[in-house]
């Protein structure tokens, strides 16, 4: 089946922590990208650019949070002490706690997804320890912080729609945010393929341009 949109890696410079990340998309973007094209960010480097990118040298973990890492699955966003603690530091000892009931009860009735249904959603989106993108490989990292804003205001500066979106190499697209004009279905048959590149290709921007 023909894809309703060319897929363009955007090759960019290292983004850090504090950089101005709408700035950067404008400048990448510009001569390039008009009315109708979607301008795709990857989650991980919108929240590494808002500053939630962590060390886990730098987090003190609680008992708690040592306690609780036990039980998730060993590939799971919450499966180390330090991603727990910053869980923790997200959303509060009670929601997580909360949570780790709710994830109880679930395991014995044979169903999953109770502890970020009650804990929250968002926790899902942390990347722990060597799941990110370079350099930051060593770091845990948060979701993205209001995916929404964002979005709306790259589509007020570039003219473009915009999306933020969760791709991996295992055919699974997530789309955080999206403005108006984005067909999801559209957009996710796109991005399969993962067109990303979180190495040393540096492409966390992909323009997508409708067919003619």
């Amino acid at each position: 089946m023909k894809k309703t949109y060319a897929v363009y890696p955007l090759y960019t410079q290292i983004l850090k922590p504090q950089d101005d990340l709408l700035r950067i998309v404008v400048e990448y973007t510009k001569n390039i990208v008009a009315p109708g094209d979607v301008i795709a960010l990857a989650e991980t480097v919108v929240a590494i650019t808002q500053g939630r990118a962590i060390l886990p040298a730098d987090v003190q973990v609680s008992p708690l949070a040592r306690f609780l890492s036990l039980f998730p699955r060993k590939d799971g966003s919450l499966a180390t002490p330090e991603a727990m603690q910053i869980a923790i530091e997200e959303v509060g000892r009670m929601k997580i706690i909360l949570g780790a009931g709710a994830a109880l009860c679930g395991k014995m009735i044979g169903k999953k997804g109770f502890f970020y249904l009650v804990a929250g959603r968002d926790l899902a989106r942390i990347d722990d320890v060597a799941r990110t993108m370079w350099p930051f490989e060593e770091y845990i990292v948060l979701g993205p912080r209001d995916p929404g804003k964002l979005v709306g205001d790259i589509k007020e500066k570039t003219g473009a729609e915009a999306a933020i979106v969760d791709v991996n190499d295992a055919y699974r697209v997530d789309i955080l945010a999206a403005t108006e004009g984005v067909d999801f279905q559209d957009l996710v048959e796109s991005l399969l393929d993962n067109p990303f590149g979180n190495e040393d290709q540096q492409t966390p921007f992909v323009i997508l341009k409708k067919r003619q």
